[in-house]
């Protein structure tokens, strides 16, 4: 068998392992099957490459121009997939492992590419909330934007993840315009090398947005600055000892980690045997202690169930994963995969003999067990194996040592604030699931331990068709959590991608923010043109351009006619009297939708052009009443542009209706399609 060469990507160039390299066996047979690792690397070399040619090249890019960069990434990752699939197997994972590890890190990168295009705008600025009025008359303003670091992300990964690992991180960090330098773990750095070696074949990433370390980083973190980001995925101890390192400390630079976490899963006190959420609880449990026979940072490591109900769990988990197959993985009938290597495995069994101190195991015998396709000696196999701690506030180490492997502890709890005082006590974890069909439970237990998980995951019968699992991550949603599990927040949307920005607050007159960025803002500069805006195409359009409408007087025959045509008729439109007691209201008003509907009379242009469809209104708000006798007019102005697609894009435009003292009666922003 020939031996892999992992190489390191630094610089613009490859370079193969030397003879400091490290050797890496394969989890199936222990053969040595490749070798990473060089003293060669110019750390400053790289770091310098990333500050001066990707970070400038990406940040020439708007967000959409990363976003559709991604994109086209995750296309080609997701064409040649089977490659890493192939080479996946050897790090012990299954077939359906691979669903976790490279399909998962795909759809991660589509979605942050997706959200890219539709939540942030086609800018080198992202606005973060709304404009602060600082002044009286609104000379004066603020605005917090978020702009790129213009240092480099270095990604310290973990092995059980070679490529979700990486890509969960990259995909922030490319959107948000930094470039990184990847390190994964050396152990199953093999297949991150041949996820990098295809996302640089795609040619999409610009020189220098991406680095790769196979091995180890040499003085890279010493040379790090205040624009740098330090992202970590390991245990604990490696993560005290990054923190500490002399100039992450004395530069202030970013150190984001996911580290040890003692995930629990609690039971319910309303769910009995034989029904659909004690089944549910099963399933759960044993996925999450089999699935990548257990090395995962979300797995379920503590079983939390009511006191009545824990012989009946255990004899469930038993039948549960008696059924699981362990082998080779490439076997079709492999349930179970091997731990990473012979060292991982090692440390499992030396942890599970922690655990054996204050837990009886009853099930999973390390010297007795069948493995299909392979042999068990050679490989890092384990089973899963179940623990059952009897008094578990008494215990220490099944609160406190992470058995990174399929090994996990039955606990019983006498109620819920014993239940939730266990699941606490692993001070901080990535995730605690609840299976519950009680939304009093659901929200007293999520009340008492939010503060100590970052995700809280809750299924029964009602969701548990569509419910994605106690233990997978979402790009969506914030992957991270408190105390033990690094205090850290990966993934969470947009949040990932602030991570890697700088937020900035900007004062101003109106027409410096607005030039700054990108967006019009109410008391900036108008511009007005002969033509209608509606007839004007996309590309046409400037931020700013305003139609200001004629006025049009509101009567109570047209209140009287719209209550009538809609059915609308509420005191406040039809009864002066009941009208005027009312404190908000002089007297009979206007329905405050025939005032959106005479405004848009007033502002469209009705011939075929440009605008395609009209798509929504947000932030509509009313601010004075209109009496019959009353004048409205019209201010339509360009506020935004997104560009959609090669046919059209979005137009944002700030609507304002004033009455005949120039008093402000309501105001929206319109969102209308227009063609390019």
């Amino acid at each position: 068998m020939s031996i892999r060469d992992v190489a390191s990507f630094a610089a613009g160039h490859w370079i193969a392992p030397d003879k400091t390299a490290r050797e890496i066996a394969s989890a199936i047979t222990g053969e040595v099957i490749a070798r990473a690792g060089t003293a060669r690397l110019d750390t400053q070399a790289m770091l310098d490459h990333a500050r001066t040619v990707g970070g400038p090249a990406l940040r020439a890019m708007t967000f959409h121009d990363r976003a559709r960069m991604l994109k086209g990434v995750a296309q080609h990752l997701e064409a040649n997939k089977h490659l890493l699939y192939d080479l996946s197997f050897d790090t012990g994972a299954t077939q359906g492992d691979h669903l976790f590890d490279v399909d998962g890190g795909i759809g991660t990168t589509f979605v942050f590419a997706s959200k890219g295009r539709r939540e942030m705008p086609d800018s080198h600025v992202y606005c973060d909330g709304p404009v602060e009025h600082l002044s009286r008359h609104g000379s004066f303003l603020g605005q917090h934007i978020c702009v790129p670091l213009q240092g480099v992300a270095v990604h310290i990964n973990a092995f059980n993840f070679p490529v979700w690992g990486m890509l969960e991180k990259l995909a922030p960090t490319l959107l948000a315009g930094v470039p990184a330098i990847v390190k994964p773990a050396t152990s199953t750095c093999y297949v991150t090398e041949a996820a990098v070696r295809l996302m640089l074949d795609s040619g999409l990433l610009p020189a220098g947005a991406v680095q790769l370390v196979s091995g180890g980083l040499g003085d890279m973190l010493d040379r790090l600055t205040c624009q740098d980001v330090v992202s970590f995925t390991g245990s604990s101890t490696t993560a005290h000892k990054l923190r500490q390192t002399p100039a992450l400390v004395a530069n202030s630079v970013r150190f984001v980690a996911e580290q040890d976490s003692l995930n629990a899963s609690i039971l319910g006190p309303d769910v009995l045997p034989d029904t659909e959420e004690f089944d549910l609880f099963l399933k759960e449990v044993q996925r999450e202690m089999t699935t990548k026979a257990g090395q995962k940072c979300t797995a379920i490591r503590r079983i939390l169930v009511p006191q009545a109900q824990v012989d009946a769990v255990i004899d469930g988990l038993r039948a549960a994963l008696q059924g699981v197959t362990i082998g080779d993985p490439r076997a079709p009938e492999t349930r179970m995969g091997a731990l990473v290597s012979a060292a991982q495995k090692r440390d499992v069994l030396q942890r599970a003999a922690q655990i054996g101190t204050e837990a009886t195991r009853v099930f999973g015998d390390p010297d007795a067990f069948a493995v299909v396709g392979a042999d068990k000696d050679r490989g890092a196999f384990v089973p899963p194996m179940l623990f059952h701690c009897p008094d578990p506030d008494q215990a220490i180490h099944v609160h406190e040592t992470e058995v990174f492997g399929p090994v996990s502890t039955v606990m019983g709890y006498r109620d819920l604030d014993h239940a939730v005082a266990l699941a606490n006590r692993g001070q901080g974890s990535l995730v605690a699931s609840l299976i519950t069909a009680d939304p009093a439970v659901a929200r007293d237990v999520t009340l008492n331990i939010a503060a100590y998980h970052g995700r809280v995951y809750i299924n029964n019968a009602t969701s548990m068709k569509e419910a994605t699992g106690h233990g997978a991550p979402l790009p969506h949603m914030v992957h991270g959590g408190p105390g033990r599990a690094g205090g850290g927040e990966e993934l969470g949307g947009l949040r990932a991608v602030k991570h890697y920005m700088q937020r900035t607050a900007v004062q101003g007159s109106p027409e410096i923010l607005s030039a700054i960025t990108g967006t019009w803002i109410p008391e900036g500069p108008e511009y007005t043109t002969p033509d209608h805006p509606f007839t004007r195409r996309f590309g046409q359009l400037r931020i700013g351009e305003t139609l200001h409408t004629k006025p049009r007087q509101v009567t109570s025959a047209d209140i009287t006619q719209f209550a009538q045509f809609t059915g609308d008729t509420f005191y406040a439109h039809m009864d002066d009297d009941a009208a005027a007691r009312n404190p908000f209201f002089p007297g009979r008003v206007a329905h405050g939708y025939l005032l959106l509907s005479f405004a848009a009379g007033l502002f469209v242009q009705p011939d075929e052009g440009p605008v395609l469809a009209n798509t929504g209104l947000d932030s509509l708000r009313f601010m004075k009443p209109v009496q019959p006798g009353d004048s409205i007019k019209v201010r339509l102005t360009v506020k935004a542009k997104t560009p959609r697609n090669a046919d059209y894009g979005e137009v944002r435009w700030h609507v304002s209706l004033r009455n005949q003292n120039d008093a402000l009666v309501a105001e929206y922003e319109l969102l209308t399609m227009v063609a390019r």
